[in-house]
């Protein structure tokens, strides 16, 4: 007399994810944390402008009593300025993505949104407030004050208006990179593998049950 054989019985299908348990669903808590960081970073930018007035080269003219002319046509500090602009926005690009990431691990798509609108922010408010700080634009009246053949300071100005995307560019970059190397990833759902000698071998196989002091063959 044969043994009846127990056909498989279908395993339940697993429960969807709330919307609490998806990983990639964006949270109003995401939102505030990426209004936050643009915030943050964004007032940051009065730094930028504070060190630029004050690191950056000065070009100087000179008045005759009629024009004004640049006092030493081989000087290189009207490139200067751009790059000292530039490589301030590059280094308080990278401080502003550290701190960022180190507050808040997980990342995020709010997060690097944030992190961007409020470096593009800094570094514009960086640049007038430099400009604000430094000489006096008002080249007439400073020639005036500073007399005939008497050198003074040109006012702060950017001629390659690119070195505006270094914080941005530098503080995005360096987030995801962080991100990808550093914040652990949650397992894709319906791929968890089960334990080792769980339910083996597989029902497709053998349709009777499985003893469950069985062991898998080695």
């Amino acid at each position: 007399m044969t043994e009846a054989v127990t056909p498989p019985q279908p395993s339940p299908a697993a429960p969807e994810p709330t919307p609490e348990q998806n990983p990639g669903r964006i949270t109003a808590a995401d939102v505030r944390d990426g209004a936050a960081v643009a915030l943050a970073v964004g007032v940051c930018g009065l730094l930028l402008g504070v060190l630029w007035a004050w690191l950056a080269p000065r070009m100087r003219f000179v008045s005759n009593g009629q024009a004004v002319f640049l006092a030493d046509t081989e000087s290189e500090a009207r490139i200067g300025a751009d790059g000292t602009f530039l490589l301030l926005g590059a280094g308080l690009g990278l401080l502003s993505a550290v701190a960022v990431f180190l507050w808040r691990r997980r990342g995020g798509v709010p997060l690097v949104v944030g992190l961007a609108l409020g470096s593009v922010f800094a570094s514009l408010l960086g640049w007038r407030l430099g400009m604000r700080l430094g000489p006096s634009r008002d080249l007439a009246a400073a020639a005036a004050e500073a007399g005939k053949g008497v050198p003074f300071d040109a006012p702060l100005q950017l001629l390659a208006y690119g070195v505006l995307l270094a914080w941005p560019m530098v503080a995005v970059a360096a987030h995801l990179a962080m991100t990808a190397l550093w914040t652990p990833r949650d397992p894709a759902p319906g791929h968890e593998l089960p334990p080792y000698g769980a339910g083996y071998p597989p029902p497709h196989v053998h349709g009777g049950p499985v003893p469950a002091d069985s062991e898998p063959p080695r």
